[in-house]
């Protein structure tokens, strides 16, 4: 299989079976990943509309890029590995955009909508322990009050249990120094202050378009840092992102819209290569994919109505 045709299996999101899970109940009729842990009665509202972010901003820079580097990891499955990333799951998946995910029902790891078990034997040998006990998702940006790790950075006791839940409660890989403390940083930037007025929003191209910007800024943070891991984690956050869109471009008329989505994929492909081998123009070649970004974008938003950002078009997409 020659590597064009591989990377549009990833930005397609063909998940990968996981042994022993009946997907009776829940609705897989949207070609939309996040769907398959969704119950039917709260698809169309779920996938057509976000939570707002709670996010406190940072007016220190060095701050603001730890906080970059924690929110981009936060958002692709690569970070939690094993099972989770198979199934296209990230924290954000859980948490959509930092909060809760009333509406996150996925088969053998959640009972009520809204809840996941921790301690499933299907996403962890670490934690599993055999009994069916889903416990109610938090809202990350609720009151610390009602959160039971500390956020008090002294104590780190936020870092240790992120990492925990990632290598123990997901199998996943040992996060790098950088990634564990974005992730802390980012989750201790999320508060009830920062909420916007507004508790949701419409999903729409251009945050999927940001979260792709923010993590290749993020990527050449890690390089800067001389962190080539991180880095290319970032590069797999926004390959993440292009993915999501890729597939809310399924219209047999967006066919030249997907094109341009996975040539602008198989370059950051080549750039984690760069990363990978110690290219040293890793950098230079981020800078040029950002300062060519709006040619290919030109597209995509103009074409955006014909998408599955369209409501209409995602609810009749649902209905086939």
């Amino acid at each position: 299989m020659d590597r064009r045709r591989q990377t549009a299996l990833v930005l397609t999101g063909v998940v990968a079976a996981i042994a022993g899970i009946a997907l009776a109940g829940v609705a897989t009729q949207s070609p939309l990943r996040a769907a398959r842990w969704l119950s039917a009665d709260r698809q169309a509202h779920a996938l057509a509309f976000d939570p707002t972010e709670c996010l406190l901003r940072a007016a220190d820079p060095l701050m603001a890029r730890r906080i970059a580097i924690g929110r981009t990891a936060f958002r692709t499955p690569l970070l939690l590995g094993g099972q989770a990333a198979r199934a296209g799951l990230s924290c954000n998946s859980c948490h959509r955009s930092g909060r809760g995910n009333p509406d996150f029902q996925f088969p053998g790891l959640s009972g009520a909508p809204g809840t996941a078990d921790v301690t499933s034997s299907l996403m962890s040998s670490h934690r599993g322990d055999g009994i069916d006990n889903p416990k109610a998702i938090p809202d990350l940006s609720g009151s610390l009050e009602k959160l039971k790790i500390s956020r008090d950075p002294a104590n780190r006791k936020l870092e240790t249990f992120i990492h925990g839940l990632i290598v123990e409660e997901f199998d996943g890989p040992e996060p790098t120094a950088m990634t564990l403390d974005g992730l802390a940083t980012y989750v201790r930037a999320l508060s009830p202050r920062g909420c916007p007025s507004s508790s949701e929003q419409p999903m729409r191209l251009a945050e999927y378009l940001s979260d792709a910007r923010a993590a290749m800024h993020a990527a050449q943070f890690a390089l800067d840092a001389h962190d080539p891991a991180t880095a290319r984690l970032m590069l797999a956050s926004a390959r993440s992102a292009l993915g999501m869109i890729d597939e809310r471009y399924v219209a047999s008329a967006l066919a030249r819209d997907r094109e341009l989505l996975r040539d602008a994929d198989l370059e950051l492909a080549a750039i984690q290569d760069a990363v990978d081998t110690g290219t040293t123009d890793a950098t230079l070649r981020i800078a040029a994919w950002l300062a060519k970004m709006p040619r290919w974008v030109a597209p995509l938003e103009r074409d955006e109505s014909l998408s599955l950002f369209n409501a209409g078009q995602l609810a009749a997409a649902g209905r086939n």
